[in-house]
């Protein structure tokens, strides 16, 4: 659709390469976002939890249905638990992790970012209890929306909704398949074990999404007034693309290779990036495949999906020959009257990876009306996140608590109800109208990292709960800048990093990257180990209708010298373990005779059975 073109002085603003802008902390807005998902937590929440006015809440989800759905995240300024939504935001945090794993670790947020990422995908596992099955939803929406409560205060439905072989879902199950598949690369340098977890539940949703395929909202209409879904082929495609660069299996790529034509992937050119439409993620994601010169036999058809991956970029660039993303008179992409800062935002990921991709295979973007470079790219993604953080012409930040001013008014229960620390009575459903939703002064709770929905098509803002369209806060709007406030940080800092300045609590994934599992000592061992573990999980059932997983462990002598006794202590093993011999104290065992000593560059391996993630093995000693 062709449109009016914005004025030079914007397209100086959105392309110029070196303006004298105003400096902003990409640090401080990363670790707000960060807080806005612990914010958005469901559950009982953890000692290390940094928002205060936050407590349990949704403890009982699932459990009328038999299944224990207790996590996750709420989705916006309700308490419903939308699949869809939420398995974007966390392949959008998991990408981010994977891509700028160093800006994340040189700032001290990688143990924040993986336990971010950790609670929506513990989630998803119990969204999974059988291979064809897949819980979708908690909480009704019309109910929900009937109340203001806070989560802690919650007398509306908590109804679980299901996928299964007569209800199928192929876009809500291939986006949770594409979050687990992200997140196993997020966290295989960190937690081997748990990143083969997540894999074995990728591997299985996704084959569920492509073997019963429809729309998760003929079989959940309950989400339908809320989340409608436009097609599942894009979510199938993501899900096959995102388990290809996890697995590395060309199953995968040939599945996307193989279904280009009859699912869209090298025939729609989109101007958007959203929840709900993932083709510009899918095109570049196989394009720096073909930048990166692994291509292969399917060179022909990657450049076609790289045809398509330049058109989004080059609409956003506004040089599409008119075919542009429409952009407000403050150069912001505007997409939708509703929650329109999650496009700009979403965009703003896509275009920063790009460049990214561009950059390190010296390649630039030929569009119909100019060349453009991977720092113009790079350039449009900051004037995305600078217009969100207070470059716009309301000089007004729309990352809630962050900048001199943000919005007070936000469209959230929690944050607009004094929390039960302070007052501890319950909020009734129409209470909380009445006393709190129409109050005129600002929210008791600042609900830091939020991106509310933002101005309209004129730059134009209404501070008010009740202007929901612009003041609502969701999952699927803020995780895409949690990755570029992370790289624009590390930019601007000119790579030299400064840790935030609010202390985090112990996380252990707070440290910095460790070689991979294959080929480092554990990470957990009390001493100096000469041995390397490897992990990984042979096979699946389920019992009960729980999931029970068949690890193997080989064990490698890594130093020069033979080893005798070796003493292993277990934490969290729960299971039956066969291969070595158990000694007298508890859960430590010692290597079994027939292999004492274990020679240099030699390895055995053992076994165990228990349901959730590995045991940790800690080296008590050795001779």
């Amino acid at each position: 659709m062709a449109i009016t073109t914005p004025s030079h002085a914007i397209l100086v603003l959105l392309l110029g390469l070196a303006a004298a802008v105003e400096s902003f902390d990409y640090g401080a807005a990363l670790d707000k976002t960060l807080l806005f998902f612990e914010a958005q937590r469901s559950g009982k929440l953890p000692s290390s939890q940094r928002v205060k006015w936050r407590s349990h809440s949704g403890v009982g989800d699932g459990y009328p249905q038999g299944v224990n759905l207790v996590g996750g995240y709420y989705d916006a300024g309700d308490h419903v638990k939308f699949g869809l939504p939420m398995a974007f935001s966390v392949t959008m945090l998991s990408w981010a992790a994977v891509d700028f794993k160093e800006d994340f670790i040189k700032l001290n947020q990688m143990g924040q970012m993986l336990e971010a990422i950790k609670w929506g995908t513990d989630y998803f596992i119990k969204c999974h209890p059988q291979q064809n099955v897949l819980w979708g939803q908690v909480g009704d929406g019309a109910s929900d929306h009937y109340c203001w409560q806070r989560a802690e205060d919650m007398t509306t439905s908590r109804t679980a909704y299901k996928l299964d072989i007569e209800h199928p879902g192929s876009d809500l199950a291939g986006e949770t398949a594409a979050a687990l598949a992200a997140a196993s690369l997020a966290f295989e340098p960190f937690d081997a074990a748990y990143s083969r977890l997540l894999l074995v539940h990728a591997k299985q949703i996704f084959s569920f999404a492509d073997r019963f395929r429809g729309l998760f909202t003929d079989s959940i209409g309950n989400s339908k007034q809320f989340y409608t879904s436009s097609g599942y082929y894009d979510e199938l495609l993501w899900g096959a693309t995102w388990l290809h660069r996890a697995t590395n299996d060309e199953y995968y790529l040939k599945y996307a290779v193989d279904n280009c034509v009859a699912f869209g992937g090298t025939g729609w050119a989109v101007k958007e990036f959203s929840w709900d439409n993932k083709y510009a993620g899918v095109q570049i994601l196989l394009t720096k495949l073909l930048l990166e010169g692994r291509a292969g036999k399917y060179a022909s058809t990657l450049q076609q999906y790289q045809a398509k991956a330049e058109y989004f970029t080059c609409a956003c660039m506004q040089k599409n020959d008119g075919y542009n993303v429409k952009m407000t008179p403050g150069g912001l992409i505007y997409l939708r009257e509703w929650n329109n800062l999650q496009y700009p935002a979403s965009a703003s990921f896509l275009l920063t990876v790009y460049s990214d991709y561009l950059s390190k295979a010296k390649k630039s973007v030929q569009c119909p009306d100019g060349l453009i470079q991977p720092q113009q790219i790079l350039n449009f993604a900051k004037s995305q996140a600078d217009y969100i953080l207070g470059k716009n012409p309301k000089s007004l930040s729309y990352l809630v608590g962050y900048g001199k001013r943000y919005p007070l008014h936000v469209h959230h229960r929690g944050a607009s109800i004094a929390p039960v620390s302070l007052l501890h009575s319950a909020i009734g459903c129409v209470e909380g109208f009445e006393t709190w939703y129409k109050r005129h002064e600002a929210n008791p709770n600042v609900l830091h990292g939020a991106l509310v929905g933002g101005p309209n098509a004129n730059d134009e803002f209404t501070d008010d709960r009740s202007a929901y369209e612009q003041t609502e806060p969701t999952l699927s709007g803020t995780a895409p800048l949690v990755g570029v406030f992370s790289r624009l940080h590390t930019l601007s800092s000119g790579k030299q990093m400064e840790k935030p300045k609010q202390p985090k609590p112990s996380s252990p994934y707070n440290k910095p990257q460790v070689p991979s599992q294959h080929n480092a000592p554990a990470p957990h061992s009390k001493v100096a180990v000469p041995v390397e573990f490897l992990h990984s999980i042979t096979n699946t059932w389920t019992v009960g209708g729980e999931i029970y997983y068949h690890h193997k462990v080989v064990v490698k002598n890594i130093s020069q010298k033979p080893i005798g006794k070796m003493k292993l202590q277990f934490e969290g093993l729960t299971g039956s373990l066969w291969g070595l011999t158990p000694t007298q104290a508890k859960n430590t065992y010692e290597l079994p005779q027939w292999i004492q000593p274990l020679q240099p560059n030699s390895d055995f391996s053992f076994v165990y059975i228990q349901g959730g993630a590995q045991a940790k093995i800690l080296v008590q000693s050795y001779h």
